[in-house]
């Protein structure tokens, strides 16, 4: 089992405000960080969040408006002067390195670490770990922008140690053959990977919009998300201008949700003429069950799917 948890680095869309950072979202998974989007500032969050400079870490950038990519060069030189080792994966469209690489000639800063970057052509599998990936799908925004799901991969089911026991199956290599769906012989007898491993466990998968207006696409890639983070840029009265701009509504995204099948909602991305975000969540509740208002610096743990209901019905996300 591997512990997942989110982290709001930055809440606000375009500009920031006294209470809320730019675009920034962290999931820390097991002993790894994944980073989607770095707007300006937001390391000042990672420091007080208390995440490590020196873990294994990917960067997501979902597109190129300064405030989803500009931290991403402080955040970089402040790993540096902390003195990093491991290597960094950044992953965006084309424009990523070249953004990169130009402004570290021109501030002339070295880093201490390798920084690989892994230049997004088309939708898919962008990143890929033995138990998860991470895939991209395009968003509806005013320039080229991706969304990001984390998909963990099926785990195997329950192993009934004392049924193997009982049926004197010693502890090692036959344990692990069957906790693989293998099928083994023991003291002249079949014994079925079934009569001791339960049905395999989903994974967890999280899905995070960028910028975007909600599309059909979107609706069938987040499908099944136990948490899905959308931009709600505007409450409902501002639509028209949440077209114009390329975003959505906090019902818009609600909607999203609900037609996916999400798990929890979690909107974010707002315009700073909100002071506080109730109206938003109102407006989405309406249309989704669990919608909450991100904050900065708000944390949530992830559970696994089978634990998410506990034996209240109460949700444990939290």
């Amino acid at each position: 089992m591997v512990n997942m948890r989110l982290v709001f680095l930055g809440t606000s869309s375009a500009t920031p405000t006294a209470e809320r950072g730019l675009s920034s979202i962290a999931i820390v998974r097991g002993s790894e960080l994944l980073l989607f989007d770095a707007g300006e500032g937001m390391q000042r969050n990672f420091i007080k969040a208390g995440l490590r400079m020196n873990r294994k870490m990917k960067i997501f950038i979902s597109h190129m408006h300064a405030d989803h990519c500009v931290g991403l060069l402080g955040l970089l030189q402040t790993m540096a002067l902390q003195g990093r080792e491991k290597p960094v994966q950044v992953y965006g469209e084309p424009r990523v390195q070249e953004f990169l690489l130009e402004n570290m000639r021109i501030i002339n800063f070295r880093l201490t670490f390798e920084v690989i970057i892994h230049p997004i052509e088309k939708e898919g599998v962008v990143a890929k770990e033995e138990d998860y990936e991470v895939r991209c799908c395009s968003a509806s925004h005013s320039v080229n922008s991706f969304a990001y799901c984390l998909q963990e991969y099926d785990r195997p089911g329950k192993f009934n140690v004392e049924e193997a026991k009982r049926l004197g199956i010693p502890e090692g290599e036959l344990y692990s053959k069957l906790q693989h769906g293998q099928d083994i012989y023991h003291s002249g007898k079949k014994i079925e990977s079934r009569q001791i491993v339960g049905p395999s466990r989903k994974g967890r998968k999280i899905g995070i919009s960028g910028d975007t207006r909600p599309t059909e696409k979107l609706i069938e890639f987040f499908q099944g998300s136990d948490v899905l983070i959308f931009e709600s840029t505007y409450s409902e009265d501002k639509k028209q201008k949440a077209i114009e701009n390329w975003h959505s509504t906090a019902a818009e995204a609600a909607n999203v949700a609900k037609r996916a099948a999400a798990k929890k909602l979690f909107l974010t991305h707002f315009s700073a003429r909100y002071d506080e975000t109730s109206v938003l969540v109102s407006e989405a509740s309406a249309i989704h069950g669990d919608v909450e208002a991100a904050e900065d610096l708000k944390s949530a743990n992830i559970p696994y799917v089978e634990k998410w209901f506990e034996p209240t019905g109460k949700k444990s996300v939290e």
